[in-house]
């Protein structure tokens, strides 16, 4: 029988530590924005804990690409690119989501139980789908148009919900957006697409590369570049 505790992880955030019968070592994972713990069913508490603290950056690293998914509730509020989110109750017996004048409206069910998990992933699947039709609306003209501005060429571009880079380039100056552009403010949209721009003319990220960059964003690159950081990407559906 596997047991388990929530202990306090600071920075962490709460941390799970579980003992499996069937665990032959100390292993850690990250999930649904929370860090757990595993270790052997004669293991030490202790132990894991110091394993955890070794680990800490990477752990922060894991939880900054794998936040914890959003509780979709009548109470939730999300502001994308270019719409915000209302949830509410209906008379009608069906889940369905209109985008309409900024605004996506998705409709539950009088009866809706908010804490079961199918719910949970119906509504992040209508909000992805709403996301995703908007993302390929308009993320490729925002493209474009910086391309055109600071003449930079590129010979495609892809929208995709991919989970550990905003943006990449290949060698074929092919470009591939990340559908979490859309939960950042317009001028870190820009940023992203920018530096995607840039890799068609300097792959790597060298000093040329920063050059470039420095002077599409009005010396603000590293700024930029820092501020991004604080966000995540979009956490990855179940």
């Amino acid at each position: 029988m596997m047991l388990e505790r929530t202990v306090n992880g600071g920075d962490l955030g709460t941390i799970i530590l579980r003992r499996s019968p069937r665990a032959m070592r100390y292993s850690l994972r990250v999930k649904d924005g929370q860090v757990i713990g595993t270790m052997p069913q004669q293991g030490s508490e202790r132990e894991l804990l110091a394993f955890i603290d070794r680990q800490r950056q990477r752990l922060l690293r894991m939880l900054h690409h794998s936040p914890k998914r959003l509780p979709w509730n009548e109470s939730t509020d999300v502001q994308t690119y270019t719409f915000r989110v209302h949830v509410f109750r209906t008379a009608r017996s069906n889940f369905y989501a209109n985008l309409r004048d900024g605004v996506l409206y998705v409709a539950c069910p009088e009866e809706t139980d908010f804490e079961r998990e199918e719910v949970q992933q119906l509504l992040q699947a209508l909000f992805e789908k709403a996301l995703r039709h908007e993302a390929r609306r308009t993320l490729p003209l925002r493209l474009q148009m910086l391309a055109v501005r600071h003449s930079f060429h590129y010979t495609g571009v892809t929208v995709r919900n991919t989970q550990s880079r905003w943006g990449s380039c290949s060698s074929q100056k092919r470009i591939n957006l990340s559908l979490s552009l859309m939960l950042l403010p317009e001028h870190l949209i820009d940023y992203v697409l920018l530096h995607e721009l840039c890799h068609t003319v300097e792959m790597n990220h060298g000093e040329r590369f920063w050059q470039l960059m420095d002077k599409v964003t009005g010396h603000r690159a590293q700024m930029l570049r820092r501020e991004l950081k604080k966000y995540q990407m979009l956490p990855v559906s179940k």
